[in-house]
């Protein structure tokens, strides 16, 4: 009967501590789109990145330099009135011969 209670004392604990071994689940990231349409969480998670890039995590942070990168390259509009820089034509669109 010792051994009996013994065995289950030991089951119990080991189940115990397999439970408590579990991984963490990784942190959700912003996307690179949502980061993109909201500057300040954007300007928010570049501090963050350059402070402490093992903290935020390398995917965050790689999701932050992208979303910067989309929102100085984009294609839209300029925001400055009467901006005189136009976007150039491409050679093969202007009838030069290849």
């Amino acid at each position: 009967m010792k051994q009996l209670l013994s065995l289950i004392g030991i089951l119990a604990l080991s189940t115990l501590l397999a439970a408590c071994d579990r991984p963490k689940p990784a942190p959700a990231i912003d996307s690179i789109e949502s980061l993109v349409a909201n500057p300040g969480r954007l300007k928010e998670l570049r501090a963050a990145c350059k402070a402490d890039h093992v903290g935020v995590g390398d995917a965050q942070c790689r999701a932050v330099a992208e979303a910067t990168r989309q929102r100085f390259m984009r294609v839209a509009p300029s925001p400055y009135v009467g901006d005189p820089v136009r976007p150039g034509v491409p050679a093969t669109a202007a009838g030069a011969a290849p």
